[in-house]
């Protein structure tokens, strides 16, 4: 009876994933960072959790071999600044397919299923750079897919914000794209139909909250009662997120494609940097998130089945750009280094059950860099202090993140540990004529943390070349017609060191 307890437990493990999640869940893994983990670390993070979707913003070798021989489904990303020369030149398409899709393919290979050809190319942002060259960039790449024998495998769609479509009325069944994107809409609709391709759309609840003063909180998350409902001809939308999808819904139909499946290839909640922004909130967006998700029930008007969902995102990014806000590098249900956040039930079963964090994760020696109240020269710290942030990630400092609040001298020790774990500890990294000290014992209190930087690999591929857009503001046109769950749409990347000077308002206060 024993040996059979005992086998039945081995063919358990050995045949069942480490952790069971909600069907159709999906992560997005991007690299804006100056630490990133090593690719084959994040596999097996996506592997422990059960987590067989994930989305890439652009193809790089060690991913992608970190990937080979998995059963991960694999959603690779083509930056926008490619679409030209993929519009333009189809032998550019077919190198590309070469290059990222084919040499990765065979029994040990890469489990691709989708190119997503830019991303967010309509933004009102970009002034329409992108508008005609996104379908004929799509084009050549299905063309190239095709030739090489995998066309019906591997399906071709782009990403795409929710300000594409409108609501005249503020109710998801009046839905249509907007009148500028019309045809554009169309024609990808009818390549997306022919092709049997998802329609890819990213919605972000937490912007919703964050730029619109006086948006009912609870219509962020997924537990509300009818008082912070929206109601659509005496349907109950509880949710900004099932609003936002149905209003999608609602203009396929309009465009007679009402049968095109849909992805939401982004959506989230960050951890920092904004009072709303903290983990608290992101647990609870997820949790209602993952169990809709688990009931697999649809919304109210594509009923019977929820789309397939990519959280944004994986791990944080400290290089991200913080115009938008200074939440976008803390986007992680990982912090930087593989370690889960907070608890996260993937099934969506409610159980409250820890996420499997990265394993052997090579850190930096255990010192940190503090302010030295003792120095002779404090009348400097403002400038050493302004100059670490614009050259580091003081994301924590802002009002209502993990650090503010804790008065100058904490203000002073964050700046300068940023700055200095992220010049790989470098002595001459703590120094600020004489305004910072090394130590050795863990400075952090309470809910700010300090960081030791993990030792990282060289990567073969420049990822910042072709890095995803990484910056989110409000950019609805004036005659767009604005309702309380339309997602507010991402701007072009910056520098990633930027640091708007407002950081440094509170600081010396």
């Amino acid at each position: 009876m024993l040996q059979a307890q005992v086998f039945l437990w081995v063919y358990i493990l050995l045949f069942f994933p480490t952790s069971i999640v909600a069907q159709g869940l999906g992560v997005n893994w991007g690299v804006i960072a100056s630490h990133p983990l090593d690719p084959k670390i994040v596999v097996n993070i996506l592997k422990d959790n059960g987590i067989k979707k994930v989305k890439l913003f652009h193809a790089e070798h060690d991913i992608l071999t970190a990937l080979s021989g998995t059963d991960i489904e694999v959603m690779v990303g083509i930056p926008n600044h490619s679409l030209e020369s993929l519009s333009e030149k189809y032998s550019v398409a077919q190198a590309w397919v070469k290059s990222n899709i084919t040499a990765y393919m065979g029994k040990k290979g890469v489990n691709f299923k989708y190119v997503a050809v830019g991303n967010e190319p309509f933004l009102a942002a970009y002034n329409g750079t992108y508008n005609n060259l996104t379908l004929p960039a799509m084009k050549n790449i299905l063309k190239a897919l095709n030739e090489a024998g995998v066309g019906k495998d591997i399906k071709v769609s782009t990403p795409l914000n929710g300000d594409v479509y409108i609501t005249p009325t503020y109710k998801p069944s009046d839905g249509i794209f907007r009148h500028d994107l019309a045809d554009i809409m169309n024609g990808i609709c009818e390549f997306l139909h022919k092709n049997n391709a998802a329609f890819i759309v990213n919605i972000y609840p937490f912007l919703n909250l964050y730029q619109n003063p006086g948006f009912p909180e609870p219509y962020a998350f997924f537990d509300n009662d009818d008082s912070n409902s929206m109601d659509d001809h005496g349907v109950k939308y509880r949710s900004v997120l099932d609003a936002n999808i149905d209003t999608l819904v609602a203009a396929l139909k309009v465009s007679n494609f009402s049968d095109i499946p849909i992805i939401v290839g982004e959506v989230g909640w960050p951890t920092d940097g904004n009072i709303y922004a903290i983990t608290k909130n992101a647990k609870k967006f997820y949790n209602g998130l993952l169990k809709r998700m688990a009931k697999n029930e649809g919304t109210p008007l594509r009923p019977k089945q929820y789309p397939d969902v990519y959280m944004f995102s994986l791990l944080d990014e400290d290089l991200k750009s913080i115009d938008p806000g200074m939440f976008e590098r803390h986007w992680g249900i990982f912090s930087f280094d593989g370690q889960p956040k907070f608890r996260m039930d993937l099934s969506g079963k409610g159980q409250n059950k820890p996420l499997v964090g990265g394993k052997n994760v090579t850190y930096m020696e255990k010192k940190w860099c503090v302010y030295n109240k003792d120095a002779s020269n404090q009348k400097d710290s403002p400038v050493k202090v302004a100059w670490a942030c614009n050259n580091t990630d003081c994301t924590t400092l802002v009002p209502g993140a993990s650090c503010s609040g804790m008065g100058i001298d904490m203000n002073a020790s964050v700046a300068f540990n940023m700055y200095y774990q992220m010049a790989n500890q470098t002595k001459g990294a703590c120094d600020f004529e004489g305004l910072a000290k090394i130590v050795k014992r863990d400075p952090s209190n309470g809910t700010c943390r300090f960081p030791i930087m993990i030792k990282t690999i060289q990567t073969t591929s420049n990822s910042s070349a072709s890095a995803p857009k990484s910056s989110r503001s409000s950019t609805f046109g004036s005659s767009t017609s604005h309702s309380p769950f339309e997602t507010h749409s991402p701007s072009p990347s910056s520098s990633p060191f930027h640091s708007p000077l407002l950081i440094f308002q509170f600081l010396w206060i």
